[in-house]
């Protein structure tokens, strides 16, 4: 063979490797990074989850359109776990398999609480925008778990401090529909008012939504003479409480948690729902970057975002920051960036504790007033 015709092919070929490593290198370089939205989006308590997906789903959008993050875009996986921890096992392990760098989610406690050790072991962050169990995160067991709202032991004060001093209540019932969230808020409450000494509990209990009679629960409510009653638990559990409670004839009051600040609850209970109180994180809704974000929803979905869409979207926000500070998707180092960073989001500016709690987050308390919730 002809020694020039032997470097030109052989230039040729090195050249088309070149151009497979090129080609292949640039591939790489924009690869999306992949999150997770894991939550509640079908049954009765799909308003939660589904105003939180479409949250993360925006931020995402508004991201992506920007350039998205480090150069790559993001790309959104989403799984319905229906509330249910051995659902939420089963799709926190596709997000496992799918190799996501962070997951936003899922949106109740006891979902949480079963599909965290899947996420712990495979080091992938989680941030929840409405699991509000304490042991979430005081447990210490789960490092890369955050969350863009209070705890519930933060909740639990503020309803306890309400009914003692604005409401002067004496006599209080605490009841609970003895899921992870609601028992766990309902223990807090119960704690809190018996170490103040200014009231008395003089029922505790739980029901479950498959069996209770909740007439039977208003009797005892009754029957124990409450002034107050606080709910841990989620709006189909409240619309029957008390509307049994109303029917009887009682004026009790009725206090719960973000668990039942939806207008599910509103439609549920009809007039019964006038006057009744629930605590939720504080309304950012004035904030710039809210007004932004709220707008972006109207617009796509023609209605207003109900609970957690705020937080979802904070959710994004804090995690792409923690991405873009950290410079890669490596695991440890986006970890202490959420740890150490505070960021402007729909919520104000947030960061988190050692914990994971997150700070400059809050709740205030709501009460129904013809027919929607105002802050007090």
């Amino acid at each position: 063979m002809d020694q020039n015709n032997y470097i030109r092919r052989l230039g040729f070929f090195l050249a088309g490797v070149l151009l497979i490593l090129v080609s292949s290198a640039a591939d790489s370089a924009v690869e999306p990074i992949k999150l997770g939205v894991v939550g509640v989006y079908s049954g009765k308590l799909a308003p939660f989850g589904l105003s939180g997906m479409r949250g993360a789903q925006l931020a995402v959008e508004a991201i992506n359109s920007q350039g998205g993050i480090l150069g790559r875009r993001i790309e959104l996986f989403v799984e319905d776990d229906t509330c249910k921890p051995e659902k939420a096992i089963t799709k926190a392990a596709k997000m496992v398999a799918n190799g996501v760098v962070g997951v936003i989610g899922h949106t109740c406690s006891g979902a949480t609480q079963a599909a965290l050790d899947l996420y712990t072991d495979a080091k992938i962050i989680v941030i929840s925008p409405s699991a509000t169990n304490p042991t979430l995160t005081q447990s210490g067991n789960h490092p890369n778990f955050f969350r863009t709202i209070a705890p519930d032991d933060a909740q639990a004060k503020i309803q306890v401090d309400f009914a003692l001093e604005q409401l002067r209540s004496g006599k209080i019932a605490v009841i609970h529909d003895r899921g992870v969230y609601g028992k766990g808020l309902a223990e807090a409450v119960k704690i809190l008012v018996e170490k103040s000494r200014r009231a008395e509990v003089v029922l505790y209990a739980g029901l479950s939504p498959a069996s209770a009679t909740y007439a039977e629960m208003a009797t005892k409510i009754k029957l124990a003479q409450a002034d107050s009653v606080i709910y841990g638990g989620y709006h189909p559990g409240a619309v029957q409480i008390v509307s049994h409670l109303r029917r009887m004839k009682l004026n009790t009051v009725f206090i719960s948690g973000d668990g039942i600040k939806e207008d599910s609850f509103i439609a549920g209970a009809g007039k019964h729902a006038e006057g009744v109180y629930a605590t939720a994180p504080k309304d950012t809704s004035k904030l710039p970057e809210s007004i932004r974000a709220l707008d972006a929803y109207r617009e796509t979905f023609q209605s207003e975002p109900g609970p957690f869409y705020l937080n979802a979207y904070a959710a994004i926000l804090v995690l792409v920051n923690a991405v873009q500070k950290a410079g890669a998707t490596d695991y440890t180092a986006v970890l202490e960036k959420l740890k150490t960073e505070f960021v402007q989001t729909p919520l104000g500016k947030i960061g988190f504790d050692r914990k994971g709690d997150p700070k400059g987050v809050g709740f205030s308390v709501y009460q129904v007033r013809k027919g929607v919730f105002i802050e007090q």
